[in-house]
């Protein structure tokens, strides 16, 4: 390992547990500069010419190594990828790409395209490839894992989710069986002994969430920032409570890189455990009634935007008077204000069938990025007991923190990081900023045939519901297939209301993620009608079934844009794939949460202005996606730097009792 690492990169590897990057907090104007350094870089050498080179040159080795033997390939990729991965792009590269792709045409019966070779490049090179939707980023990652490993570079494939984590393991193990390498998958519910051996594997696929926290498992079970010879001290004496799961942080590709380090990067991952017995319900629930007599605008004020709500003036003088005949926790102050304002947070902030469902008796989690359950995720500070309290369930145990960090500080921790999604673009300076990721926009094998008409702006949600429902059909009797995509659960559910029993019709929101991966790979057969709360991290390929390619290829209808521009891209892209035919659409109401939350003064604007007319022009769609999404995206950032900034904080509060994690 230290063989392919350079000189200030392994004097790094002493500090901790186990090897890994030191934690730095660079400084602002060196971060300023290096910023002005990346663009110039960008602007006077491009990347993708020279990547074009080095798939040109793995080409021209081609045919010398159709007819060797298995075992002379595998040879050679040992004998070549320590030096290749070392010197980055050179000819070692090009000699090593051309040996694993003839490695997968041999072990998967697949040639990799240029472009998968150029995508393998990139990552191996610790950069960040962006690749359109369908352009094979499975293979692409396989490529560069593989020559990783014969490297002796142990590498962490991460993915989104547990089902993307198995299914591309088992999809490369042949590729990587050829090689003599083998790779291990971590998911959630794994036992630690197993874990513990996929870590031990060559190349291990797993999820960010699990990932994070068998690292942060691992750090509390060592006591903090020790060195590796006071970990075997330790271990001498019993002191150790187990073996450490992990054996450092070396390489790691991120798969749907944007959601993971940009979208999930809003909120801390904290490690807990159950502490004490379910809390009374009597105080959540006189909590509730109290907060339900308080009103808008005069006791409370919400900030829509920022996801945060307030006392006004008032606000807090009516809480003391209607708790000034209760005991226990409601004569103290910071109590009873504590109780209401959460209860307020679970009556305004959090709704079911959007930030969360219902499953079993549980509150479960809804990623609003990827429309999935977060399984085992539960909100701080008795917040996710009084949205239990609200559904009218039994509480929960409350957990004690163990442990936190954020995915910004942790993935900078790598001694190599590297990603992979189909939409960078859009936070390239951010990615640079915060991760010292370069950002590489690959061209597509084939060029795109997407349809995209113009968007529509309805008056309200009743004709936006019926607008889109007069599109599906005509689409369908057109004889194209139709994906929509939707905002939340309820909204998916709204849609399916009415489309109603006379178009046959699938869902695919939180509720169904077990069934996700049939439920997207039949979207593109005839007369298919999708209905889906968000296409981020789903995976599984569209392909169109007989005769869609001559009817014009797979229709997507986009029923409210998202806070970034990038989730939509993602819908879109799920259609006119490798080439294919496809029509894509944005079919929105002025009233959507969106504008209503990020662009409150152009939706009053335009609803004076246009006023009677049931649907408005399509500049004005795009003029208020262009406000809302802007005005998201820098309320996101700032809440990722503040974010990032308080855990730093912490840390640094935490070293000085030596608890650092």
């Amino acid at each position: 390992m230290s063989a392919t690492l350079p000189l200030e990169i392994g004097e790094q590897l002493a500090h901790g547990i186990f090897p890994e990057r030191r934690d730095v907090d660079e400084a602002a104007h060196d971060r300023f500069a290096r910023g002005l350094l990346w663009r110039l870089k960008r602007q006077l050498w491009p990347a993708v010419p020279a990547l074009r080179g080095v798939a040109k040159a793995a080409g021209a080795l081609e045919a010398s190594l159709l007819e060797l033997r298995d075992e002379d390939l595998r040879r050679r990729l040992f004998a070549a990828a320590p030096a290749a991965v070392q010197a980055g792009r050179a000819a070692g590269l090009a000699e090593v790409l051309a040996l694993v792709r003839e490695g997968a045409r041999r072990a998967l019966g697949k040639r990799p395209f240029d472009t998968q070779l150029m995508g393998a490049a990139v990552l191996l090179e610790g950069r960040l490839a962006e690749m359109q939707t369908g352009e094979g980023k499975t293979l692409t990652a396989g490529l560069a894992a593989a020559i990783a490993g014969a490297a002796g570079l142990p590498t962490h494939v991460v993915t989104v989710n547990d089902y993307l984590a198995r299914r591309d393991a088992e999809l490369m193990q042949p590729l990587f069986s050829f090689f003599g390498l083998s790779a291990g998958v971590v998911w959630a519910s794994l036992g630690e002994d197993a874990k513990r051996l996929a870590y031990q594997r060559p190349i291990t696929y797993c999820t960010n969430q699990s990932l994070v926290f068998d690292y942060l498992r691992d750090r509390v079970s060592a006591g903090g920032r020790v060195s590796p010879a006071q970990m075997h001290a330790r271990s001498l004496h019993g002191q150790l409570p187990r073996p450490l799961l992990l054996r450092g942080l070396h390489f790691a590709i991120v798969d749907e890189a944007d959601s993971i380090l940009i979208d999930e990067a809003r909120t801390p991952l904290i490690l807990s455990e159950i502490h004490g017995k379910p809390p009374d319900d009597a105080d959540y629930r006189q909590a509730l009634a109290i907060a339900a007599t308080l009103k808008f605008g005069e006791h409370f004020g919400i900030d829509a935007a920022r996801r945060n709500l307030y006392f006004e003036a008032a606000g807090l003088p009516a809480v003391r008077d209607a708790a000034a005949d209760l005991g226990g926790v409601w004569g103290v102050a910071r109590g009873r204000e504590h109780l209401v304002g959460q209860a307020l947070r679970a009556l305004h902030l959090f709704h079911r069938d959007q930030h969360y469902v219902v499953i079993e008796g549980k509150v479960q989690i809804v990623d609003e990025y990827t429309g999935r359950v977060l399984d085992g995720r539960t909100w701080e500070g008795g917040l996710h007991q009084m949205i239990e309290a609200k559904e009218g369930l039994d509480l929960s145990e409350p957990a004690r923190t163990l442990a936190r960090i954020t995915f910004q500080r942790f993935f900078c921790r790598y001694l190599r990081l590297a990603g992979m999604t189909g939409t960078a673009a859009e936070v390239a300076p951010e990615l640079n900023a915060v991760y010292k990721l370069d950002v590489v926009r690959l061209p597509t094998h084939k060029p795109s045939r997407r349809l995209t008409l113009p968007p529509r702006l309805l008056r309200d949600q009743a004709a936006k519901w019926a607008a889109a429902r007069a599109v599906v059909e005509a689409q369908l009797a057109a004889g194209r297939p139709v994906l929509v995509g939707t905002r939340s659960v309820r909204a998916s559910e709204a849609l399916s209301a009415v489309l109603g029993p006379r178009q046959v019709h699938r869902v695919l929101n939180a509720r169904q993620d077990a069934e996700e991966a049939d439920i997207v790979a039949s979207a593109g057969q005839p007369g298919a009608l999708t209905v889906a709360t968000n296409m981020a991290g789903r995976g599984t390929d569209i392909h169109l079934g007989e005769g869609v390619h001559a009817s014009g290829g797979l229709t997507v209808l986009l029923t409210e844009f998202h806070d970034s521009a990038r989730i939509d891209r993602q819908l879109v892209g799920r259609g006119a794939r490798q080439g294919d035919p496809g029509v894509a659409q944005a079919i929105v109401a002025l009233d959507d949460e969106i504008f209503r939350d990020h662009a409150a003064g152009l939706q009053a604007l335009l609803a004076r202005v246009f006023a009677g007319r049931e649907e408005l022009p399509a500049w004005a769609s795009e003029l208020l996606r262009r406000a809302a999404q802007a005005h998201a995206g820098r309320l996101h950032a700032a809440m990722r730097r503040r974010t990032l900034k308080a855990d730093r904080q912490l840390d640094n509060m935490l070293g000085f009792a030596g608890n650092q994690i």
